[in-house]
């Protein structure tokens, strides 16, 4: 797949405005349709899969699939499987159960700062669902937190709290967090989940309605800030990985251009959910990245 033919139009807009269009086309050669070995290799020993889509009234999320290793696993050149579903009550819980749902994937790997992202088309199976790929990429560990697996905790209360803003709890979780996880579309050209992380206090709680956050050096893709562009909704996910509570954000979100070449992203929140499901996965104390004290805003 060419650079060119591996974005869109918002993608080709923001790397045009930040001048790095001949570094993405370089860049998006790396994008395929195809699961290497090494990527079917890498998906067989992951615990975690986030998976992004919108719901049935048209809102983004992103959820936190959790399962032993081998519950996601490629079955194919271009496939993907993943045994089990998601905990009750989960807002993308019918969108995964639907045929043809678009979703973005990534599994991220805290043990060894690596991730990989697989787009496509979703088709229910027997035991939960397959992803037909349309876009598959590795991605460089800038901004990973490293962190260990501890234990998976048998009980839980399921769906704390729904609401249409944040609590004062939920605030003081975001502005502690370290990792989220963001899922974006441009309608006809799929769904994506991506990545961000930094030191806590790198997302802003600027009212319990809205959050900001930099945008940091990376890959010269832009593909979250190219898919807002053409389409404002956004879903978050903020793990708390020490508790395995998740707490998930679904609203709508532009891009902020500085004179000075920096970038900053501000959420609008819509809706809440808070989750304390069983079957979770608690994690180490992070060992921070160390390009974080090199970042460019």
């Amino acid at each position: 797949m060419s650079g060119a033919r591996a974005y869109h139009w918002g993608a080709l807009a923001v790397q045009e405005r930040v001048g790095v269009r001949e570094l993405a086309e370089h860049v998006g050669r790396s994008i395929g349709a195809g699961i290497r070995d090494v990527a079917a290799a890498f998906l067989g020993l992951q615990p975690h899969l986030v998976v992004g889509a919108a719901d049935a009234s048209g809102r983004m999320w992103a959820s936190l699939l959790t399962g032993p290793p081998g519950f996601v696993r490629a079955t194919g050149p271009d496939r993907i499987t993943v045994a089990g579903g998601l905990p009750a009550g989960d807002p993308l819980a019918g969108a995964l159960a639907t045929d043809g749902t678009r979703v973005g994937t990534i599994a991220l790997d805290p043990r060894t700062r690596r991730r990989m992202r697989l787009n496509g088309t979703l088709e229910t199976t027997g035991r939960g669902f397959a992803v037909r790929a349309e876009q598959v990429f590795a991605n460089c560990p800038k901004y990973l937190q490293k962190r260990q697996p501890l234990e998976l905790a048998a009980h839980g209360a399921g769906v704390l709290w729904r609401g249409p803003a944040l609590t004062p709890g939920q605030e003081r979780a975001v502005r502690a967090a370290d990792t989220f996880f963001v899922a974006t579309t441009a309608e006809a050209d799929g769904v994506d989940a991506s990545h961000r992380g930094g030191l806590p206090g790198f997302v802003e709680v600027l009212s319990p309605t809205e959050l900001a956050w930099p945008d940091y050096a990376g890959n010269a893709m832009f593909l979250t800030l190219g898919n807002l562009t053409a389409d404002p909704r956004a879903g978050l996910l903020f793990p708390d990985w020490e508790s395995g509570a998740v707490l998930q954000l679904s609203g709508r979100a532009e891009t902020e251009f500085g004179a000075d070449g920096s970038r900053r992203t501000r959420f609008r929140v819509e809706s809440v959910v808070e989750s304390l499901h069983p079957g979770r996965l608690l994690w180490s104390t992070p060992e921070y990245s160390p390009h974080l004290g090199s970042t460019t805003r």
